[in-house]
C-alpha cells in the first residue's frame, strides 16, 4: 500500500481536482483506492457526491481515534472509497495542539488498513498540523502547481516543510511529482510558467500536464470524477497519463532530491 499526499498551501491550484481525478484514473488501472479528505472545506467529499453533513468521519478518525474501517464511505465509482470531511474540521488544528503525538494521528490511524493499493490524502491549503499529519503518514507528495503568474510562490516554503518532516518525522517521505495544472496552450504566460517551473525542478515536474477545461470544472458539481463525467475529454486523458506516470515513478522508487533553488 502506498500513501500519496496531495498538497499545496496555495489555494485554487487544482489540488482537490487532482486528488479525485488521479484516484479515479488509478482505479481504472485496476487499483483499489481510498481518499482521505483532510480539508475542512470538504471539496473532495462533495466532489464525489458525498454529503458534508455531520457526523464527520475524518474528524472522528483524527480527533476521536475511531477505527478507520468504521468511517469509510463508498463512492459512485467502484473501487474508489473515501473518508469524508466536513465543516467541523475547521477547529481541528486548534484541537490537535495539546494532544500527545499530535503529528502521528493519521499515520497511526492508517496502520490498521491494508485492503487498498493506494491512499490519497487531500490536504487543506495550509501548512498546519493537518498537513503535517498527512506528510508524516505519506510515502510521496504530489504538488499541483497552477500555470499562472506566481506559480512558484510558496513552493520554497512547502519544500522546506517537506524536508523538515522527512528529517524529523518521516524519513521515507519524498516529493514524487510536481503537476502543472490549468494549462492554456494558447496563452504565452502559461508556456512561460511551464518553462520556469521545469527550469527550477527538472527532475520533479511530471510530463503529464492538466489542461484548463470547462468539463473538468463541471464534474465536481455532478459528484463525479472527470473520467466518469466525460471519459473522452482531454482532461480525463491527461489524468490517465498522470496515473501511469505516478505508477512508473513509484515502481522506480529512486530517491528524488528536492533540488532547484527558487530565485
Amino acid at each position: 500500500m502506498t500513501i500519496l499526499v496531495v498538497s499545496n498551501q496555495k489555494g485554487g491550484v487544482g489540488k482537490t481536482t487532482t486528488a479525485i481525478s488521479l484516484a479515479a484514473a488509478l482505479v481504472e488501472q485496476g487499483e483499489r483506492v481510498l481518499i482521505v479528505d483532510l480539508d475542512p472545506q470538504a471539496n473532495a467529499t462533495s466532489g464525489l457526491g458525498i454529503s458534508k453533513a455531520p457526523p464527520n468521519p475524518v474528524y472522528s478518525l483524527i480527533l476521536k481515534e475511531r477505527p478507520i474501517q468504521d468511517l469509510i464511505v463508498r463512492t459512485a465509482v467502484p473501487g474508489l472509497d473515501i473518508v469524508p470531511s466536513g465543516p467541523d474540521m475547521a477547529g481541528a488544528e486548534v484541537e490537535l495542539v495539546p494532544l500527545m503525538a499530535r503529528e502521528y494521528r493519521l499515520r497511526t490511524a492508517l496502520r490498521s488498513i491494508g485492503n487498498y493499493d493506494t491512499i490519497l490524502v487531500d490536504c487543506p491549503p495550509s501548512l498546519g498540523l493537518l498537513t503535517i499529519n498527512a506528510l508524516t503518514a505519506g510515502d510521496g507528495v504530489i504538488i499541483p502547481v497552477q500555470c499562472e503568474y506566481y506559480a512558484l510562490e510558496g513552493l520554497a516554503q512547502l519544500l522546506s516543510t517537506i524536508e523538515a518532516v522527512r528529517s524529523r518525522l518521516n524519513s521515507r517521505l519524498e516529493v514524487l511529482a510536481i503537476v502543472l495544472t490549468m494549462e492554456d496552450r494558447r496563452n504565452r504566460l502559461s508556456l512561460q510558467v511551464i518553462d520556469e517551473v521545469r527550469r527550477h525542478f527538472p527532475n520533479l515536474v511530471a510530463d503529464a500536464r492538466i489542461p484548463r477545461a470547462v468539463r473538468l470544472a463541471e464534474a465536481p458539481s455532478h459528484g463525479l470524477p472527470i473520467s466518469v463525467y466525460d471519459r473522452r475529454s482531454a482532461a480525463a486523458q491527461a489524468y490517465d497519463d498522470l496515473a501511469r506516470e505516478v505508477s512508473a515513478r513509484l515502481r522506480a522508487r529512486a530517491p528524488i532530491a528536492l533540488g532547484g533553488a527558487i530565485a
